[in-house]
């Protein structure tokens, strides 16, 4: 339950202090979900605004307004996250979460889910690996922090043996581009960004613990539900930028609960991708001409 409040807290203040006019985390529903196979949950469905944070190769080929649509499924202690664009078709991220009291010692969570996938399993540690340098706060640092409330940390080496309570976050992470040429680049790069996103939210609710540790659940939530009303405010209110048609995504055998809605994507190619009709054609040879008797 503390790591489950922990989370909450974090994925709220996190998101509005990433939020500034035009980018960041707008929250779209976030409201109770009952679903046959895995029970009551919460159902959750973000638009993420993150033009200025793509790479330049990224932005060269994106719309000005740009933003991928979250969907996040929580029974705890399991989740399913994905993640779609509707500019991008082939474009989609599967996340699957699974919570355990243990230090990372489970190598089998995810056997049956990901028999026939290749994997490369990535260890994050939250003290010891870096973040990139514009993310880092000294008063965010597990190795420096020391909690007031519960004498928690100083996270040194090794913490991982000595330190109680513990627990890990299994995540299982899918990610597809089925675009030639840019296809193993863009998922490298999605990965990389999924590994830095959980490595500094885990920091932060660690060394954010003394502001939720007294929270219950239904505190927790109202703070969820102001702090998402003002992040909305605060990136402002657009009009829509990306046409949405009633095309669905073939579906997959990894996928979000059947009785889960799916996000609808637009097949057709964006207008600055397609050739302009109106261009004149280069003209290789002269319109008449004259042979020799």
């Amino acid at each position: 339950l503390q790591y489950r409040i922990g989370q909450l807290y974090m994925i709220s203040k996190h998101s509005h202090e990433q939020s500034d006019r035009g980018e960041g985390v707008e929250v779209v529903h976030n409201e109770p979900y009952e679903d046959p196979n895995h029970g009551n949950g919460q159902l959750t469905e973000k638009r993420v605004y993150l033009n200025s944070k793509l790479p330049s190769w990224a932005r060269a080929v994106v719309p000005k307004i740009f933003y991928v649509t979250e969907k996040a499924w929580n029974y705890y202690p399991y989740t399913i996250t994905e993640y779609t664009c509707s500019f991008l078709p082939k474009f989609s991220i599967h996340i699957e979460t699974k919570y355990e009291d243990n230090k990372g010692s489970n190598d089998s969570i995810f056997d049956k889910e990901a028999k026939d996938l290749d994997r490369e399993v990535c260890f994050i540690d939250i003290a010891s690996d870096e973040i990139p340098e514009r993310y880092y706060k000294e008063s965010e640092d597990p190795k420096y922090f020391k909690s007031q409330k519960t004498g928690r940390g100083q996270l040194k080496e090794g913490w991982r043996e000595t330190h109680q309570p513990i627990m890990c976050s299994y995540k299982l992470v899918t990610v597809k581009f089925e675009v030639w040429g840019l296809q193993t680049r863009v998922e490298q790069f999605v990965h990389k960004v999924v590994r830095d996103i959980l490595l500094i939210g885990h920091r932060q609710a660690f060394a954010w613990v003394d502001e939720w540790y007294d929270m219950t659940m239904d505190e927790v939530r109202e703070f969820e539900r102001a702090t998402q009303e003002a992040t909305n405010k605060k990136i402002g209110i657009f009009p829509p930028a990306i046409s949405i048609s009633n095309t669905s995504m073939p579906s997959s055998t990894r996928s979000a609960p059947s009785s889960a809605p799916s996000t609808p994507l637009s097949t057709d190619a964006p207008e600055f991708l397609t050739v302009s009709r109106e261009r004149p054609r280069k003209k290789s040879a002269p319109e008449t001409l004259t042979l020799p008797d």
